[in-house]
């Protein structure tokens, strides 16, 4: 896998954050959701709403400490 380092302005860093469902969500996979989303805009409008509905509601678990943390997870699982 190829990695390439991308210029943004700290404006849009901040805005690219609001879209993070989780803290350790990488850019990379911030900004395929956000390309998801936009490709299917125009085509199912009513998904690209359930999406941004979904990350509204990850946000407000992750304000109000309802999450599972990796080691949580991992001990869950057996792992």
């Amino acid at each position: 896998m190829e990695i390439t380092t991308l210029r943004v302005r700290v404006e849009t860093k901040n805005e690219l954050d609001k879209f993070k469902e989780h803290l350790n969500e990488s850019y990379d996979e911030v900004i395929k959701k956000v390309i998801y989303i936009a490709k299917t805009s125009k085509s199912e409008p009513q998904l690209s709403r359930e999406t941004m509905e979904q990350i509204e509601k990850a946000r407000e678990r992750l304000k109000k400490g309802k999450f599972v943390t990796e080691a949580e997870a991992k001990s869950r699982l057996g792992l």
